[in-house]
């Protein structure tokens, strides 16, 4: 994406320490219903903070508290330092991108990004120029007179973008913005996205369930689950180091060695983790090193995904592993006359993660899950 060369190369952003946005034991209950359950989190000024977990885990009614769309029925919201727990939204100095843009179809897309100067009574030259530079921002220059309906899914979405950031809020707050473009139009929004908050410097909030997404564009992110944050760290932070079993197993694709298996495959009783990627498939026959841990058992399945292959493997001693590798040498047909083959499958023993058992999954069974 190209950067405007003037805005690229203003002052840096000053950082506030206070917390852009602070909760305090914030619930939301819908009668018997818990839909936000006590948590706490803080999000830094200037941060791209994603909220990550699968529906019905809480995390869009906690942006939708943070908005003010919903009152909380316990705990507090504060912006900045400022507790707007009851202050409506207009008043709050934050605004939303929803996943079906909003936008007035009515209007030109000139007169949509205006809206909100309009509604604050800008003087109409500095509303022109604030359009003309949102517009810039979102590499939509020259569009101004088309209509909504003129122009493609991912220029929409651009258009709604523009339309939040020309107010200058201090925190952006994003639904699940992505998730009606196609997967080639996502990934690259998913990078002119965080170069956009990059370059204005406002604290970003996205909501997803795409777990590539959140690690892709986030400084930090939280993990929701039923209602609860089950972690919040860096992407790598949750990715390499998952504190539950939930969060490995959503966070990537992941093999939870348990129960019986982990005593035979591990040595000891408890919940284990291990990334597909950190496994190597082997002659039955290798000798595992002194470092490494070591399973044996057969290719029930290979998957051929082009860039790399999954192959998942049934234990001898009971369960399965998935395991991925690239395809640096391997074409197709090698790969997939693997299925049937007896193997050894290796990993370092520091790549082997203990894990608290926490909520899992539906699903989860005794032994090796791979997802």
């Amino acid at each position: 994406m190209a950067i405007d060369t003037a805005a690229s190369q203003a002052a840096p952003v000053a950082r506030s320490s206070v917390p852009a946005v602070k909760l305090e034991n914030l619930e939301r209950t819908y009668g018997d219903v818990v839909a936000v359950a006590g948590i706490n989190l803080e999000i830094a000024d200037g941060e791209f903070f994603s909220m990550l977990g699968p529906s019905g885990s809480g995390k869009t009614t906690t942006l939708r508290l943070i908005a003010g769309f919903e009152l909380p029925t316990g705990g507090r919201v504060l912006l900045h330092g400022q507790d707007v727990t009851g202050i409506p939204p207009f008043d709050r100095d934050v605004n939303t991108v929803f996943q079906d843009y909003a936008l007035f179809p009515h209007m030109t897309v000139g007169e949509n990004v205006a809206y909100g100067l309009e509604v604050r009574k800008v003087a109409k030259t500095e509303r022109e120029a604030r359009v003309a530079e949102a517009m810039r921002m979102v590499r939509l220059e020259g569009l101004e007179r088309r209509r909504p309906n003129q122009l493609s899914g991912g220029q929409r979405q651009r258009v709604a973008l523009a339309r939040a950031l020309i107010n200058r809020p201090k925190v952006l707050l994003l639904d699940e913005p992505l998730g009606a473009l196609d997967l080639k139009l996502r990934e690259q929004m998913q990078i002119e996205l965080k170069e956009i908050q990059a370059q204005v410097g406002i604290t970003f909030i996205y909501v997803t369930h795409d777990q590539e997404e959140a690690l892709t564009m986030s400084n930090r992110l939280a993990v929701f689950n039923r209602g609860t944050i089950e972690q919040v760290g860096t992407p790598a932070d949750v990715y390499e180091h998952p504190a539950t079993t939930f969060v490995a197993g959503f966070v990537g694709t992941s093999n939870l060695l348990k129960d019986g298996t982990a005593r035979a495959v591990i040595g000891r009783v408890g919940i284990f983790t291990v990334r597909p990627e950190k496994i190597r498939i082997a002659d039955p026959s290798e000798v595992p090193a002194d470092d490494e841990h070591s399973a044996l058992g057969r290719v029930r399945e290979v998957v051929y995904l082009g860039s790399d292959t999954r192959y998942i493997v049934s234990l001898d001693a009971g369960g399965e592993l998935v395991v991925t590798q690239q395809n640096l040498q391997t074409s197709s047909m090698e790969a997939l006359a693997a299925q049937g083959r007896p193997v050894r499958l290796l990993w370092k023993r520091q790549h082997v993660l203990s894990l608290a058992s926490g909520q899992e999954s539906e699903g989860d069974e005794e032994g090796v899950e791979g997802k």
